[in-house]
């Protein structure tokens, strides 16, 4: 996304992966000979799904990246297993605890490291990043837990193919109305990103992420994700010369900490 971003807009790199995500997740679900046929009293809880789960979780990480560096906004995306755990006491009746108090305590702290960290004026410049990043990862817990409150019984594929197109048409009419973009222009690397962003992210990915959450409780699916703002930070570091020093190192414990406490058991 970070790469993509110097040449290709939010709405439109988001429009495009989901494009293709969509067409793989349709073929999938064909190939499985899955019915793509929706009962009409499930349209709501579809469209809501689609929401939390792909619209604010794309559409507000994308942005997020326009004032943060990858590393930073994949460590303030990834307390989600944290604000899963809050959503999961009030939705799904799980406990919450002194110890899930303390461990929301450790990923502010952890936080506050990673954007206070190099000068209050520089955090300030940030914070509009810290906003996005951080709704996209409150609205895609709730997403996570309204799944399991109130799942969508469709066939797999079909149903990761529906909450991905639903998801991506906001980000299409974004695209279409604010992006101004010549695709003549886009290189031929930025074309290969987005496919890889078709295929795995939106795609393939997706397909497990739901797969897990149909298996597991909404608080243990979310702490699959642990490894992410590890490979985030660590690939952020080796590939765009991100910054990984004692800031980065400590943030990215913090938040680790709070959320292996927040899952744990």
């Amino acid at each position: 996304m970070k790469v993509l971003l110097d040449e290709v807009p939010p709405f439109s790199i988001r429009a495009v992966s989901g494009a293709i995500g969509v067409a793989l997740l349709a073929a999938i679900a064909l190939q499985r000979r899955e019915s793509l046929a929706v009962p009409g009293r499930l349209w709501p809880r579809l469209v809501v799904a689609s929401l939390l789960n792909v619209t604010a979780w794309m559409g507000l990480a994308s942005f997020s990246l326009l004032w943060l560096a990858a590393g930073e906004a994949t460590i303030v995306c990834y307390t989600m297993p944290v604000w899963a755990s809050i959503f999961g006491w009030l939705l799904l009746d799980e406990r919450i605890t002194l110890r899930r108090l303390l461990a929301l305590a450790m990923a502010f702290t952890g936080l506050l490291v990673l954007v206070l960290g190099n000068g209050l004026d520089v955090g300030v410049a940030k914070l509009p990043g810290v906003g996005f990043a951080l709704a996209a990862a409150i609205l895609f817990s709730l997403g996570t837990v309204v799944t399991k409150r109130w799942p969508v019984p469709l066939p797999p594929a079909a149903q990761v193919a529906w909450q991905t197109g639903l998801g991506c048409l906001p980000l299409l009419v974004c695209a279409a109305v604010f992006d101004r973009l010549d695709w003549t222009e886009v290189s031929g690397g930025s074309w290969l990103l987005l496919l890889y962003g078709g295929i795995g992210p939106l795609g393939l990915c997706y397909l497990a992420w739901f797969a897990a959450l149909k298996r597991l409780p909404a608080s243990a699916a979310a702490a699959g994700t642990l490894l992410t703002p590890v490979v985030g930070v660590l690939t952020a570091a080796l590939f765009l010369g991100e910054p990984l020093g004692l800031r980065e190192v400590l943030a990215l414990s913090l938040t680790i900490g709070g959320v292996v406490l927040a899952i744990r058991g």
